[in-house]
């Protein structure tokens, strides 16, 4: 798109050890980040059992991975669970979700409110960052970051975090925010930014979009 970029990571991901998992009664993955589908590829070698994805970036992981059977809910959680209740059985056996240390949404209340078996396994921690990168640092001192992108509350809070650490609350008054969703958003209400603008839906594509309106 002919922009010049700054890749400043907000979350640093560590993935966690175990035995192989066992999968008794499962009869699919729930997916909801591609660190998950990297973890879970780690922890398991059965690559025939479905993957429900919540979305393109999910999707893409796990086939990177080698799974066979993957449904992309092209959405947010809830997107996810309703893909997977249309789908699957409740009597068919549980749902593994492949998950981290902290959760977005309420899936397992979702599931299991439609009769599913929902099991969560934490394979990964996603530790925030310290500090921001000099590059990035040097950026935001000159004003010189015309916009944003966030891809999740948590690196949204992230970013106000690290922001006001580094004395530059007032550094984006000349950028623009671009949220994944509104959840996004509504994690940098605190920083004064000359726009928000949140994707029309919850995907890369459509975050790429916005750049361009």
């Amino acid at each position: 798109m002919g922009m010049e970029v700054i890749l400043e990571p907000l979350l640093l991901i560590e993935f966690l050890d175990g035995p192989e998992l066992d999968l008794s009664g499962v009869q699919a993955f729930l997916a909801t980040s591609a660190n998950g589908v990297r973890a879970l590829a780690r922890r398991c070698r059965d690559r025939a059992c479905p993957v429900y994805a919540v979305g393109d970036a999910s999707a893409r992981a796990a086939r990177e991975a080698g799974f066979t059977k993957i449904v992309c809910a092209s959405g947010d959680v809830e997107a996810l669970a309703q893909t997977a209740a249309a789908r699957l059985d409740p009597k068919s056996g549980s749902l593994v979700h492949a998950a981290g240390t902290k959760l977005a949404g309420d899936l397992k209340g979702l599931l299991e409110a439609q009769g599913f078996d929902y099991r969560r396994c934490i394979l990964y921690q996603a530790k925030k960052a310290e500090n921001f990168s000099g590059a990035t640092l040097k950026a935001l001192a000159e004003a010189n970051i015309d916009g944003v992108l966030l891809f999740s509350p948590r690196t949204g809070r992230a970013f106000v975090e690290l922001l006001n650490k580094a004395g530059l609350e007032a550094a984006c008054r000349s950028a623009v925010a671009y949220c994944l969703s509104p959840a996004v958003a509504a994690e940098i209400k605190g920083v004064q930014w000359r726009q928000v603008r949140v994707a029309a839906r919850p995907d890369q594509d459509s975050l790429l979009k916005t750049l361009n309106n």
